[in-house]
């Protein structure tokens, strides 16, 4: 990263002056990057406003790049009007006070500065600075905008740019890098995003449906019915048949009513039996909180089958954190902690290892009452009994039952959707 910056709000509207006569030939309007895999994309050219049109002048035909100036030396300016090649960007018009993806944590920042610096290999974009100090150099010219350090600066290479707006640009947020945040962080950038960016996120991840699933599966409700709603009733059921089976009729309970019925139609089974059951329940009840996904072996299973088990099941992980053992006639009978099977001998049977004492909810039961239970018994995961105990009808985790309970909003108040400024 170079140590000495030269700030786009030094260069923007700046004169465009001869190297030789240092006559005045116009204006700066803007610069043109081309974003690729560089790290720092680099500059390629120039808008300039020369006799009330729009100019071309390439990079290669400026012999300096000065705060309050830029140095034309080539022979003569094309007079044809600029017109913008896909995969090119304008910094000011583009990208200047408009929202990024930072990389690193995953939160949107907004470019109030974008800093440039000279290379051995020409011009490039190192950085933004989002920081009040990046605003007031822009919207004060003059000794603001000259050569100085930016202490907020982002280094380029860690951010990703929105072209959602730029119609000839041809690009989208490649998914390879928006695969290395946690599917929470991408649901926060989704939902401090506008609309329009926020699709292109979803656009993104979409490339991968699980991780698309998982990405549905943190946002709020309200985004999640604004992205749904405008997709035909296969795509939406085929975005919920990959979502694990409670927050896929969480969603569809949001859905409008007349749309219900022919998205479930289209759900695979057993997905679609799966929903239609846990829809029948208060969603504020340890029904409507239950995912029917876990995993109950008999007490005859020793540890290694058990642990085996876990290795190859599809549940999701927050649930594989207890094995449930179920008696010779199938009902259940005690659990017992993956840690713990690890702890125990190979060769032990679940019924030698395994907790009786099964702490247990029932469907109708309120999530106060949910919460006194997990509590009570130091549960992670509970699991939901039917009236006679004869069955496990499904689990809860801890962590469905903290975000119920945390407020509405909690995520805009404690400032996790919200753009870095």
């Amino acid at each position: 990263m170079a140590t000495e910056l030269l700030h786009l709000s030094g260069i923007i509207k700046r004169p465009l002056v001869d190297a030789k006569t240092g006559d005045h030939l116009g204006r700066v309007e803007d610069l043109i990057v081309r974003i690729g895999d560089h790290p720092h994309p680099p500059i390629v050219g120039l808008v300039v406003r020369i006799g009330g049109r729009d100019l071309f002048v390439p990079i290669r035909k400026i012999a300096g790049i000065e705060p309050g100036r830029v140095v034309f030396d080539g022979a003569r300016v094309d007079l044809r009007r600029f017109e913008r090649r896909p995969g090119e960007l304008l910094l000011a018009r583009d990208l200047e006070a408009r929202h990024l993806i930072n990389l690193v944590g995953g939160r949107l920042i907004k470019a109030n500065e974008i800093e440039l610096a000279r290379t051995a290999t020409g011009w490039e974009v190192v950085g933004v600075d989002p920081t009040a100090r990046g605003t007031l150099r822009r919207l004060l010219p003059g000794r603001m905008g000259q050569r100085s350090g930016a202490g907020g600066l982002v280094d380029w290479a860690s951010i990703e740019p929105f072209v959602s707006h730029v119609p000839t640009a041809r690009l989208r947020i490649p998914y390879r890098k928006l695969a290395r945040l946690n599917p929470a962080r991408i649901a926060d950038l989704v939902e401090a995003a506008s609309h329009e960016e926020g699709e292109e996120i979803i656009e993104a991840v979409g490339q991968d449906p699980a991780l698309e699933a998982d990405v549905f599966e943190e946002l709020d409700a309200e985004h999640q019915v604004e992205f749904v709603e405008a997709r035909s009733d296969a795509d939406a059921a085929e975005l919920l048949g990959s979502m694990a089976p409670d927050d896929a009729a969480d969603l569809i309970s949001e859905i409008d009513q007349e749309r219900r019925a022919p998205i479930l139609e289209l759900l695979p089974e057993p997905q679609r039996r799966k929903v239609r059951s846990l829809l029948q329940y208060h969603p504020e009840t340890a029904g409507g909180l239950m995912s029917p996904d876990f995993l109950a072996l008999p007490a005859t299973s020793s540890v290694r089958d058990a642990l085996e088990a876990v290795r190859t099941s599809s549940v999701a992980r927050e649930a594989l954190s207890v094995v449930f053992v179920l008696d010779g006639s199938g009902r259940p009978s005690g659990s017992v902690s993956t840690v713990h099977l690890i702890q125990c001998p190979s060769e032990a049977l679940l019924s030698d290892v395994a907790e009786t004492d099964l702490g247990h909810v029932h469907p109708d039961w309120d999530i106060g009452a949910v919460v006194r239970k997990m509590s009570d018994f130091n549960l992670t995961v509970a699991p939901v009994l039917d009236g006679d105990h004869r069955s496990i009808l499904g689990v809860i985790t801890v962590d469905d039952v903290l975000e119920l309970l945390m407020p509405s909003g909690w995520r805009r108040d404690f400032g996790m959707t919200e753009a870095e400024e």
